[in-house]
């Protein structure tokens, strides 16, 4: 198994798991929070629900990015990763949406004051949704995947509006019945939380499928690693772009003009090889090999 496929196993892993725990609290707060007259409740288990979709979503894109290249795809097919991510962001945009407009139209309507014992139930809720938050993440890190970044996002959005439903609950359980807006208000709290959330997973989803180029230490290292190579005398528009967890890049080599044909090729699988050996994220080095005809204080394009 290769590293992205080893790596993107993990993330499988990690967000089947996430399902699992969702549906079980989804259940817990959609039942608690019925029983407990906690609108906020309520609306933290239909977003599990739609943390479930999310979740199977992103489950989808990584099973797709983790298969081998075809006729079809040459390149592989990573770039489901960060379409599962941008669904993702956008299932999180409509959440946070859906739940500021039900808590403006729950302020408006006067109901019961949530039970205390609900308290307890959100507060279990908020750790374990923010310890899935933390384990998830630096999963994602670890094999640079949007999607299961996307789908930490998913746990950290439910935590922070669990946390904003136990100070509204309590505010409104210490209050009593002139306060019972407070459990709604908690509500808009967080989904405007969950839509700086969402925006977070949008913008580097689109950057991606966009073919942005990725941070700049990562063309520093590959050039740096490409000068080390005996015979480079200079390279040049250097470039590189992610799909899924892994990098392609293309960059031009400039050598001994007199060099044959063969002696060049050896060269550019030399600089390959130095880039990808520095890099263990890159898949695939395109070295375009051309006569070097400057002076030898010419500066290199690509320190810049």
């Amino acid at each position: 198994m290769s590293s992205a496929s080893g790596g993107l196993a993990e993330g499988i892993r990690a967000v089947r798991a996430g399902v699992l725990i969702n549906a079980g609290l989804a259940v817990i707060k959609g039942v608690a929070g019925v029983v407990g007259h906690s609108f906020a409740l309520v609306a933290d288990a239909i977003e599990s629900l739609a943390d479930i979709v999310g979740s199977l979503v992103v489950w989808s894109g990584l099973r797709l990015a983790a298969r081998d290249p075809d006729h079809d795809h040459p390149w592989g097919h990573g770039k489901a990763e960060p379409i599962a991510a941008g669904i993702v962001g956008l299932m999180l945009m409509l959440a946070a949406l859906g739940i500021i407009v039900k808590a403006v139209h729950g302020i408006l309507v006067p109901h019961p004051v949530p039970h205390a014992w609900t308290l307890i139930v959100i507060a279990l809720v908020v750790l374990v949704k923010e310890t899935l938050f933390r384990r998830v993440t630096r999963i994602a890190d670890d094999i640079g995947s949007g999607a299961v970044a996307a789908d930490a996002w998913h746990h950290r959005s439910d935590a922070i509006s669990s946390g904003a439903a136990f100070v509204g609950v309590g505010i409104a359980v210490l209050g009593g019945a002139t306060w019972y807006w407070a459990d709604e208000a908690a509500a808009i709290v967080a989904g405007l939380v969950i839509g700086v959330g969402a925006w977070r997973i949008l913008r580097p989803a689109a950057h991606e499928l966009m073919d942005g180029a990725p941070e700049a230490e990562l063309l520093l290292r590959a050039a740096e690693a490409a000068r080390t190579v005996p015979g480079v005398s200079m390279i040049e528009k250097l470039m590189a772009r992610k799909v899924g967890v892994r990098y392609f890049i293309d960059l031009h080599v400039q050598a001994d003009p007199t060099m044959p044909l063969h002696d060049a090729h050896i060269l550019s699988g030399m600089v390959k090889s130095a880039i990808r050996d520095a890099l263990p994220s890159v898949e695939n080095v395109l070295v375009h090999m051309e006569p070097y005809e400057g002076s030898a204080d010419s500066a290199d394009p690509a320190a810049s």
